[in-house]
């Protein structure tokens, strides 16, 4: 009785297929390509201006814990511009709380957000970066709210926030 068990169980598992067996040729190409941006600086000009948490987001494109920045609860009017170069990327008014532990926009400052592709977890991300210095910012995805459908999910410490008022 046990042999036709184990045989049975043998026929079975070899006529799954899983997705370890699954061959997708997808492969990553470099779809970056060398960008100008109007502020350059060296690592250490960037190392010297930025914390080192703001550095290894911005200039390392690393990712903050989430939950912890100072901006993830903020309510306030202002804009959030770029921790390295002052560049106005996200007005507050699109600001939603997402669940994700990292601020999040459903819309960004047009022209100042630049995207590009990115692999760096085994599958397709668009990646974002200040299009004035290049400094990673974060993600977007399309699972956000009306009116544009997008979630901009951010590195708080790669944003600085200017009051309205300012």
């Amino acid at each position: 009785m046990m042999k036709k068990i184990a045989l049975v169980l043998v026929v079975l598992l070899a006529g799954c297929k899983g997705n370890a067996q699954k061959k997708e040729t997808t492969v990553p190409t470099d779809t970056k390509t060398k960008t100008e941006f109007a502020v350059v600086k060296s690592d250490a000009e960037w190392q010297k201006q930025l914390s080192a948490d703001a550095y290894y987001v911005l200039r390392q494109a690393a990712t903050e814990t989430p939950f912890t920045s100072e901006l993830l609860e903020n309510t306030a009017e202002g804009t959030y511009v770029c921790a390295g170069c002052g560049t106005p990327l996200f007005k507050s008014e699109t600001k939603f709380k997402s669940g994700t532990g990292w601020p999040s926009f459903y819309e960004e400052i047009s022209g100042n957000v630049a995207y590009d592709v990115d692999y760096k977890v085994g599958y397709k991300r668009t990646e974002e970066h200040c299009a004035t210095c290049g400094g990673h910012l974060g993600h977007v995805f399309d699972d956000g709210p009306e009116p544009t459908g997008k979630r901009h999910c951010i590195n708080g410490v790669a944003l600085a926030f200017v009051p309205k008022s300012e």
